[in-house]
């Protein structure tokens, strides 16, 4: 895979970064390619050089998220609970106008509206492996109403943390979700 070009890579993050902050502002289908152009400080044909439209934008941008959430996945899924769910807290922090805006609202706002549905695809998807299918206390559950508990839940607690400003640090946070998931999967 070639390499990309500082500039390009800086400008795909400028767009990225002007998308939410106007997403910030207003709901997403009033948002224009003007509007992303200007706040980004680029030409509309600038846009259309790494995008196909603003919808594009935005999918590549929770596109972004989740593989980067699926890179720590690799590693994650090898330690308990408290100490892989740092990372992704740590995560969620740092990234927190991104999860803020996207997660701001569960009535259809547009676009980020899918987002939440993506999310807990994306948990629930993980949480597969994770299921203790070993111990006797599992057998009379079904696996499909585990994984929608356990990614409901990860993502309720997402969302409440973040709406709520973060309250807990992310060490904090990671120890009781973790213990929580532990007892449900």
């Amino acid at each position: 895979m070639a390499k990309l070009d500082r500039r390009i890579l800086k400008t795909q993050e400028s767009l990225r970064k002007a998308v939410i902050e106007l997403m910030t502002e207003k709901n997403f289908d009033d948002i224009t390619i003007q509007d992303i152009a200007d706040r980004a400080n680029v030409n509309r044909g600038t846009i259309y050089l790494h995008f196909q439209d603003k919808y594009d934008l935005l999918d590549k941008l929770i596109e972004g998220h989740l593989n980067e959430l699926g890179e720590m996945d690799k590693w994650a899924c090898q330690m308990d609970w408290s100490e892989a769910l740092i990372p992704y807290f740590e995560y969620f922090e740092k990234n927190y106008l991104f999860f803020s805006t996207m997660l701001a609202s569960k009535e259809a706002k547009g676009a980020p509206s899918s987002f939440r549905t993506r999310l807990l695809a994306y948990f629930m998807e993980g949480f597969k492996g994770e299921i203790d299918k070993e111990s006797e206390r599992n057998t009379d559950l079904s696996e499909d109403v585990m994984l929608q508990y356990a990614g409901t839940a990860y993502v309720g607690v997402i969302e409440w943390w973040i709406r709520n400003g973060m309250p807990h640090p992310p060490q904090a946070m990671a120890k009781q979700v973790g213990a929580l998931l532990e007892r449900t999967l």
